[in-house]
Order: structure tokens, then C-alpha cells, then sequence
């Protein structure tokens, strides 16, 4: 079969398949949330990198299906995976996994195009006129293959140095064609694909320093020299001795103020428990602080699997358990359990108290707006109930009735002042003024807690 007609047998199948995923999904919705449908309530897509040998698992490809709205193959496209021989290209493990998010209705990541590592070693043979050749070739071959089925693409991976020098990182591409191929890469890859978003992706430049201002200067010269760059991609590998930045949500919108997307696409947090949620928090809530953090994805599935395995990074446990960080994750995206599991906090008649929380806009100006919070009780009584409200980066709270705010960055945590007490499906609510700054989007309403 041709290309051609291979993409639109696919592209049948999927759209088949996608229409009963989309009623299975808003059957689901009414009994759950997960991370996808949690994060696409918020604008955003929540993904996970996946690796082809491990979709034959039973419990891999359930936890994919239910959880995830996006896939990244974590090694399937990448150099040595679809070119091994000059021309010679190789797509079955890649389709493998571009077929099973398709049937699921999920959006893919590219990952990645031209990279320093996992090349093939006659890449590196090359002179310079070839080089540039085989990279245009490899570029053009690759997306080619995929046109109109890939939602981002990292264009080029990990070109800069670490430590405080800024600089390039040595590689066949930077000593053989210089600080030119990475724009060559990128307007490569805007004719081969012009549907698809293009990104620059990297590690350590999740706060302010040399390595990202590095990088923020690249992105800004692009941008005012109409080079085609759509995206960065901040990997955000944290463990105790790398920690979330405390700048973290504000670089993220220095580089969203260049008019770029901004995606977390490699995130896990190594540790356990409380902490580890802790953590996960700071990222989610930053991401939602930020207009243009489109979405975020986990390096994978299960820690089994993981690259960091030892560390335990990932949401699910070995066994596919849901881990504290899950929850966490869950709660920040403004989701909630399955409410028809027995036993699970919160359900109706289980004698847990539990609440939800609408917001609505009541009035709106040119310059700020009124915003109300409504906090309904459940099935049993509430005697003190606490909401999380994240407001766009740009906006500002002048003041708040009926309630007592504390603040974390653009995260403001709301309890009661006198309204605390709530009968089985009462209502009360908290109001406040926010000054737009430039900003119309709505603030994000979290989970409401209830004792």
C-alpha cells in the first residue's frame, strides 16, 4: 500500500474509532474524571511517553487508554529508530503507536527530529554539504510520513549546553553546520508540515538561567525574523538535587510573552508520598497559571518502566496503582475520584462530607470583572469547606467577600469567613474583584474540600 493510501486507511479507522471514543468518553465523564479529561476542562491536553514493546501489556494499554489525551514515543522516531541506513526508513514501531492514540481519539507528539544522541553512526561520517543534505532528507522523510497526523513536533532537541555558558553543544549539526541549523531544521520542517506546531525542546531551563536565557534569545531572534517556531518544551526533570524552580511559572511566561506555546513534555518528579505530590502541584498549577502552557506530559506510564525507575517519578506505582502524586495532579486539574467506586471519599451515603464548586462571572468591564464561587454540599452536612482558584498570570484580586484567601504566586486558596456550615445540599458562596490586566480569560476553580 502507498503512503497516500496507507494515511487514509488510517485516517478512516480513526475517525471510526474516534466517534466511539467520543461517546464511550462522555459515558465515562458522567462516572469519572481522569488526567485528559481533567486537563481538556482546563484547555489543556495531559499526555504520557510510550514505548511500543510495552502496548501488548493489559494493564499498560488500560491505564494509557483511561488516563491519557496525548502520546509521545519515547524512542520510535528518533534517528536510529527510522533511518538506521541512509534512505532507508522504517516506521513500524512508530505506526504502531501512532495507530493505537489515533483509535483513542489522543493527539501525538513528534519526538524528535535532530538530536546529538541516538543518532546512527553514518550521520557523523558526513561532511558538511551531505550532512545538510541528510538532514533535510530525514526531516522531509519523517514528517512526510506523518503529515496531518501530528499535533507538535520537536524539531530539534537539546542544542545548548549546560552550565552558565550558554553556549551551543557540540554535535555533528553545530560543528559541521553551525549556529545555522536549527533555523535550517525549523523552516525545513515548516514546509514539510505546515499544519503541525513546531518546537524547540530542552532539559534544565525550567527556571531563569544561562542554559534558558540562552535559549529565550534564540526564540526571540526567531520570532523577529519569521523563523517558523511555534513552541518550547521545557522537560522538567525534577528530583531533590534539581528541584521545581521558584521561578518556574514566571519563565514559563517570559517565553509565552515571545508569542510562543509553552508544553511541559518530559515531566517526572523522583520521591514519594506528600512531598512528591507537593511537587507535582507546583508544576500543574504553573502550567494553568500560564494562557499558552498548552498541555503537559509525563515520561511515561508506570515507574516500572521508567527511565528513572529507582526514583519512583511517575503517578502510577509498579503495579498501576494511583499514587498520592496522581491524586494531587487529579485535584490541581480540577478533578475529582470516581465517585461510584465504593468506599471513595465523598461518595453519596458513605458519611464523608463533600462539596463542588461552579464559578460564574456576575459582572464584567473593560478593565476588571466580578467573579462568584458557589459551594454546594453534598449528600451529608459541611462544616468548613476550602476552594483553590488560579487566575491568568496577568490578573490581580482587588478584593474578596464571604471568604478568607490565603496566596501561592496566582493560586489563591479560599476558606470560609462566617459560612463555613452547610446543610446536605446547601449552597453559599464567595465573590471578588480582579483587575483584568490586559487578561479576559476565566480563572480556574479547583476542587472543593469539604470536612
Amino acid at each position: 500500500m502507498s503512503m497516500r493510501l496507507r494515511r487514509l486507511s488510517r485516517a478512516a479507522t480513526a475517525g471510526l474509532v474516534a466517534a466511539a471514543a467520543l461517546t464511550a468518553a462522555a459515558h465515562s465523564a458522567e462516572a469519572a474524571d481522569t488526567l485528559g479529561s481533567a486537563a481538556a476542562g482546563q484547555g489543556r491536553y495531559f499526555g504520557t511517553a510510550v514505548a511500543a514493546s510495552h502496548l501488548g501489556e493489559a494493564d499498560y494499554t488500560a491505564t494509557l487508554d483511561r488516563e491519557f489525551s496525548s502520546v509521545t514515543p519515547e524512542n520510535e522516531m528518533k534517528w536510529d529508530a527510522t533511518e538506521p541506513s541512509r534512505g532507508t526508513f522504517t516506521f513500524t514501531s512508530a505506526d504502531r503507536i501512532v495507530d493505537h492514540a489515533q483509535s483513542q481519539g489522543m493527539d501525538v507528539r513528534g519526538h524528535t527530529l535532530v538530536w546529538h544522541s541516538q543518532l546512527p553512526s553514518w550521520v557523523g561520517s558526513l561532511g558538511a554539504s551531505d550532512l545538510r543534505t541528510a538532514m533535510k532528507d530525514h526531516i522531509n522523510g519523517l514528517m512526510g510520513h506523518y503529515k496531518g497526523e501530528i499535533h507538535s513536533w520537536d524539531v530539534v532537541n537539546e542544542a545548548f549546553q549546560d552550565g552558565g555558558s550558554g553556549a551551543r553543544r557540540g554535535s555533528p549539526f553545530q560543528d559541521k553546520l553551525g549556529d545555522g541549523f536549527i533555523e535550517e531544521a525549523f523552516r525545513t520542517a515548516r514546509a514539510a508540515d505546515p499544519a503541525a506546531k513546531l518546537c524547540y525542546n530542552d532539559y534544565n531551563t525550567d527556571g531563569v538561567n544561562a542554559k534558558s536565557n540562552a535559549v529565550y534569545d534564540m526564540v526571540k531572534d526567531f520570532k523577529s525574523r519569521g523563523v517558523p517556531i511555534d513552541c518550547v518544551g521545557f522537560q522538567s526533570h525534577f528530583n531533590s538535587n534539581s528541584p521545581v524552580p521558584s521561578d518556574y511559572r514566571q519563565n514559563l511566561q517570559r517565553f509565552a510573552d515571545l508569542g510562543v506555546d509553552v508544553q511541559i513534555t518530559e515531566l517526572d518528579i523522583e520521591g514519594s508520598g506528600s512531598a512528591q505530590a507537593a511537587d507535582y502541584t507546583k508544576v500543574v498549577e504553573a502550567c494553568l497559571a500560564v494562557d499558552r502552557c498548552t498541555g503537559m506530559t509525563v515520561w511515561g506510564v508506570t515507574d516500572k518502566y521508567s527511565w528513572r525507575s529507582g526514583g519512583t517519578p511517575l503517578l502510577f506505582d509498579g503495579t498501576y496503582q494511583e499514587k498520592p502524586a496522581y491524586d494531587a495532579v487529579l485535584s490541581a486539574l480540577g478533578g475529582s475520584g470516581d465517585p461510584g467506586d465504593p468506599g471513595e471519599p465523598g461518595e453519596p451515603g458513605d458519611g464523608t462530607a463533600s462539596c463542588t464548586a461552579t464559578y460564574t462571572r456576575t459582572a464584567d468591564w473593560n478593565s476588571g470583572y466580578n467573579g462568584q464561587v458557589t459551594i454546594t454540599a453534598g449528600d451529608e452536612p459541611v462544616s468548613a469547606w476550602t476552594v483553590t482558584v488560579t487566575l491568568p498570570a496577568q490578573q490581580s484580586v482587588s478584593s474578596l467577600w464571604n471568604g478568607t484567601p490565603t496566596w501561592s504566586g496566582n493560586v489563591m486558596t479560599v476558606k470560609p469567613s462566617w459560612n463555613g456550615t452547610l446543610a446536605a445540599g446547601a449552597s453559599t458562596s464567595f465573590g471578588f474583584t480582579a483587575a483584568k490586566n490586559g487578561s479576559d480569560a476565566a480563572p480556574a476553580v479547583g476542587t472543593c474540600t469539604a470536612s
